[in-house]
């Protein structure tokens, strides 16, 4: 990305609050960097080119490039200035430069005074990075003014409190890493389907265990990664209920430390989204919207963040109707509030990209529209290769498979079937819904008379059943029933009265 290119992506993502500063920090200025912020501001869809042929034509006989390296620095200094007042963060560590010039000036009094603030607001906001410059600050300075007024005692118990701040960053990094991993095996690996990925998670739970038992000091940081891994790994192994609870509890641990949120409040949108996908395993569509309105509560100062609440709130709204095999009702949500999503669709993550596309093609999928759901699969299926690393990307495959099947391009069945074939034989994983629907799609020609087609499905639902109940092929029908897609061509009806019928049931049955 050039520089050029960056700015107008920088001036693309400003809020509202970030412009107002900014434009009125720009009042009675007539200078070319301010004629090329209004230049990119005004224009939609701007290019680095469109900007510069613009940029030439308003300020002639000047420089572009060297406006646009004073216009980037200026709004990133006119944009730190504000977060000074918005962002704890900002403020502890511009407190922490500010003590730094104050000691170089020679004015101890005023540098201790603000240390101290800075180390009580950040002991009290549990911010144990700023405790940690600024403790190290304070003793250095104090060393080397050979400790004025100082006794043993009173620098003992500033070099335990620092030793104790080491401690409690050090445990949280630990953790911190362990939920990284977590994550990180989820997102490319996928939810253990197998005894034997489960049993691959256990390193992860023994070193989690050790860490916390060794920590007995009680800090919202801790206890917050503590519950975070634990809920992690419980959807990992398919233990939702268990899962949930430990949601519930760290939904709670969140609510009641407010003051704690960072900025962007990151761990508690993983807290909220984690709480939606178990309820979502258990079709808990009541709790599901409870969360829902949680999140809509929820903002951030970044787009991107903002961008990805949106996303969030869109799919837990449309999921319901999915579900039910309301695909018009899904089609006018996706119409009402999917829009902004696609424009913006770049600043989303490739998992919720692939996750977002999935679902709308999933509407056209149960309305008929199978070149609409196969064009917006496509853009995952042949876009960047890190895709095909996400555990999502499998469903997709799966979800064009049946697209295909309904569009009767048997010739591309049979590649794709051979791709995947092959595929899960070299993953030496035994996928019992993939296997199905491989075998079912590669039949072109289904029974004609109704009893024949009684007799398959009769040999067929004992297995579905089964195969439903597995913990570990739940986490594939989660996006979308295959089994009942199956069941609507055997008995030629409607998948969306099948989905319906089956959501009623289970709302009897609980």
């Amino acid at each position: 990305m050039t520089k050029s290119e960056s700015l107008i992506y920088l001036i693309n993502s400003l809020t509202k609050a970030e412009k107002k500063s900014i434009s009125s920090s720009m009042i009675n200025s007539t200078s070319n960097f301010e004629n090329l912020y209004h230049i990119i501001l005004k224009k939609k869809n701007a290019t680095a080119d469109s900007v510069r042929k613009e940029y030439d034509t308003v300020c002639k006989g000047t420089s572009f490039e060297t406006s646009v390296i004073y216009l980037h620095n200026f709004l990133l200094n006119s944009i730190l200035d504000l977060r000074k007042n918005q962002d704890l963060n900002f403020l502890l560590f511009d407190n922490i430069s500010k003590a730094r010039i104050l000691f170089e000036k020679s004015l101890y009094n005023e540098c201790f005074k603000l240390l101290k603030k800075t180390k009580n607001t950040a002991l009290k906001h549990e911010n144990q990075y700023a405790f940690l410059l600024s403790s190290r600050l304070e003793l250095d300075y104090l060393l080397s003014l050979n400790y004025p007024d100082i006794d043993e005692n009173t620098l003992l118990k500033k070099q335990f409190k620092l030793n104790e701040s080491l401690l409690t960053i050090q445990k949280t990094n630990q953790l911190s890493s362990l939920l990284e991993l977590l994550k990180h095996r989820m997102v490319y690996i996928g939810n253990a389907r197998t005894e034997l990925q489960k049993n691959k998670l256990n390193d992860l739970v023994m070193s989690e265990m050790s860490i916390i038992n060794s920590f007995t000091k009680e800090n919202v940081e801790i206890d917050k990664l503590h519950q975070l891994f634990q809920a992690n790994y419980l959807i990992d192994v398919g233990d939702f209920k268990s899962a949930q609870r430990s949601f519930y509890e760290l939904n709670a641990l969140m609510e009641k430390n407010k003051h704690l949120w960072s900025e962007p409040p990151i761990y508690y949108l993983f807290t909220l989204e984690g709480i939606l996908d178990t309820l979502r395993s258990q079709r808990n569509y009541e709790g599901m919207a409870y969360f829902v309105e949680q999140l809509k509560k929820l903002k951030g100062s970044h787009q991107y963040f903002n961008l990805r609440i949106q996303c969030t709130i869109f799919l837990y709204e449309l999921i319901p109707l999915l579900d039910n095999g309301d695909f018009v009702s899904s089609h006018n949500k996706m119409k009402l509030s999917a829009k902004d999503l696609l424009k913006n669709e770049n600043l989303l993550s490739l998992s919720q990209n692939a996750e977002l596309k999935l679902h709308i093609s999933l509407i056209h999928f149960g309305l008929g529209e199978y070149k609409k759901a196969q064009k917006i699969l496509n853009k995952i299926i042949f876009a960047s290769r890190d895709y095909t690393q996400l555990p999502l990307y499998r469903t997709i495959r799966l979800v064009n498979l049946l697209i295909l099947y309904e569009m009767k391009d048997f010739e591309f069945i049979k590649y794709e079937s051979r791709t995947l074939n092959r595929e899960i034989q070299m993953a030496k994983k035994s996928y019992k819904i993939e296997r199905e629907i491989i075998k079912f799609v590669n039949k072109h020609n289904l029974p004609y008379l109704n009893s024949k087609r009684s007799k398959l499905w009769s040999e067929k639902e004992e297995k579905f059943k089964l195969i439903s109940k597995d913990i570990y092929e739940k986490q594939t029908l989660k996006y979308f029933d295959f089994l009942i897609w199956i069941e609507s061509k055997i008995k030629r009806v409607k998948l969306s009265h099948l989905l319906s019928e089956k959501r009623n049931a289970n709302m009897t049955r609980s």
